[in-house]
């Protein structure tokens, strides 16, 4: 008689490799070796959105590529270095970016700024707890959001169907504040006619700022406005793109004190 196969939970294995299955709502498991859902979960997403994974560790990856295609719908390419990444995302056609900081040939920093000199795709940041300078200096070099590992399957879905989705058309009108000219046409900034590099979040920012200059914009509202009405991400995201913001315009005319924080508020633009 023909014996069933054995069947263990994929979960502390995933546990274990940075990624945590106890978000999932169905069971993982491993049938002779095969990963599977044992409830015949079907694709979630209704457009096919395409992540690059990169990612040295072949049981994470693994891990991701199930978590993203089986239960996120989402259609992954995986690299296992820096510059296996950095030459698959120059042959195209990917929506987003889930970025490991630590990789073998080179640090997951310099994959972002070789991205971001490129490209405005997004990109998600993961690394261990203890890597927090370089989060902030991935954000400051343009990544969009940072989890720390191990990584909550339920949050890596929702957080990078945020990244992903359709942005709506915005106000083209150009955005004058005293000497600071933003064009959200063609994403460029100038302050007094000399160019003003401000690339990703960085000119959302500005931009939301801008258009609400003089007044007092909360936190969360500045969240809302330039990461979307559902991001749950990096607490210090808002803090580090405000440092940074203020970084580029303190040798300008504007100066960094242009961008005031309001205590008990949020942050405010002023020429």
């Amino acid at each position: 008689m023909h014996s069933s196969p054995a069947v263990r939970p994929l979960a502390s294995q995933t546990q274990r490799c940075g990624v945590t299955t106890a978000l999932l709502s169905v069971p993982i498991c491993r049938v002779d070796g095969r990963t599977m859902a044992s409830d015949g979960l079907p694709n979630m997403g209704t457009a096919v959105t395409r992540v690059l994974v990169v990612e040295d560790d072949p049981a994470t990856r693994e891990a991701l590529q199930f978590v993203l295609q089986r239960v996120g719908g989402f259609d992954t390419t995986v690299a296992e270095t820096g510059g296996a990444a950095i030459a698959a995302f120059a042959r195209g056609g990917f929506d987003a970016i889930l970025l490991d900081l630590r990789l073998p040939d080179m640090s997951g920093l310099d994959v972002c700024r070789a991205v971001r000199r490129e490209s405005r795709i997004p990109i998600m940041v993961m690394s261990a707890q203890a890597d927090e300078v370089d989060v902030v200096v991935g954000l400051e070099l343009g990544a969009d959001d940072y989890m720390v590992k191990p990584l909550g399957t339920g949050e890596l879905v929702a957080r990078l169907r945020v990244l992903t989705r359709p942005v709506a058309a915005e106000d083209a009108s150009i955005v004058t504040v005293g000497p600071l000219k933003l064009d959200p046409a063609s994403r460029t900034a100038t302050v007094a006619g000399e160019p003003l590099r401000l690339v990703g979040k960085v000119f959302d920012l500005a931009l939301e700022l801008g258009r609400n200059q003089g007044r007092a914009m909360s936190r969360q509202e500045l969240l809302r406005a330039v990461w979307g009405p559902d991001f749950g991400g990096y607490e210090r995201t808002l803090d580090v793109h405000i440092h940074r913001l203020r970084r580029l315009l303190a040798d300008s005319p504007m100066g960094a004190g242009c961008v005031q924080t309001v205590r008990g508020v949020g942050f405010r633009l002023d020429a």
